[in-house]
């Protein structure tokens, strides 16, 4: 009798469903991740929509008045005596999306509508593609 071990590799079978196994298991990870990604987004838009509106609502008192259409949302980070790095840091005022926020003065819902389109971009939507807007944030 020979003593020698005899090594025993593994069937194209057995290798077809351990890649299949990874492939499930890397899918599940890949979507629960896009989903933490995608609400992140969201709150972080929330956060910014509610920053604005305070800005805007100190707009207001100091001016006794609401940015005109034109002048819009950039007029909040320009620079002044009173607030050397304007009422709102961070001059792109963009979305989590790179979109801007759209603000409508005077508003259809509100004395303003300030509204984030969501990750499309378009009107409407669900999920990561839902709109955010200033008056259900009150």
């Amino acid at each position: 009798m020979n003593n020698l071990t005899t090594r025993r590799g593994m069937t194209l079978v057995e290798i077809m469903v351990v890649v299949v196994i990874l492939g499930v298991l890397a899918t599940t990870a890949t979507v629960a991740v896009r989903d933490y990604l995608v609400s992140g987004k969201q709150n972080a838009a929330k956060q910014e929509l509610s920053q604005i509106m305070s800005a805007l609502e100190l707009f207001f008192l100091e001016q006794d008045r609401y940015p005109s259409n034109e002048e819009g949302l950039a007029v909040l980070t320009e620079r002044t005596d009173a607030h050397p790095d304007g009422l709102l840091r961070g001059g792109d005022l963009k979305d989590p999306w790179n979109k801007p926020y759209e603000y409508v003065y005077p508003g259809l819902n509100g004395t303003y509508d300030l509204i984030c389109y969501g990750a499309d971009g378009l009107e409407g939507g669900t999920g990561g593609a839902a709109d955010l807007v200033s008056w259900e944030l009150k």
